[in-house]
């Protein structure tokens, strides 16, 4: 296996608010996510060192986009975080390896910088209990 760069991702897909998944990948300038693990300490006052077990999994992802409501399918999809609660089926595949998961995203923040840009930073967070499990 060869290593590789973050460069040619083939798929970032996000579900529209009716469950269709929508290929926003030209739309993401980058993007941020993580797989973490909880812990328990379940140290005893017999040891020197810290001894915890393995919990829940969890994902969360951050999608950073550009604005263009004429033609940018992220924006169509995204519009309805604040008038729906649905969750949304978000799907990553780099190097020919997948990531899926059931996401709720929880805002569609704008933010014009004091250069001009108008970018968002979608956040969004595990929904249905599903370990996040690349294919």
């Amino acid at each position: 296996m060869a290593k590789t760069s973050g460069l040619g991702w083939t798929t970032c897909s996000v579900d529209d608010a009716s469950g269709t998944a929508q290929a926003i990948v030209n739309d993401v300038t980058n993007l941020q996510f993580a797989t973490p693990r909880a812990v328990q300490d379940v140290t005893g006052i017999n040891k020197s060192a810290m001894e915890r077990l393995l919990l829940l999994a969890d994902f969360s992802i951050t999608l950073n986009l550009v604005f263009d409501p004429a033609s940018n399918m992220a924006h169509d999809v995204f519009k309805t975080v604040p008038s729906t609660s649905v969750a949304r089926t978000t799907t990553l595949t780099v190097a020919g390896k997948t990531l899926a998961n059931e996401v709720l995203y929880t805002d569609y923040p704008l933010s014009r910088s004091n250069s001009g840009e108008l970018t968002a930073a979608v956040p969004g967070v595990l929904a249905d209990g599903t370990v996040p499990t690349w294919s």
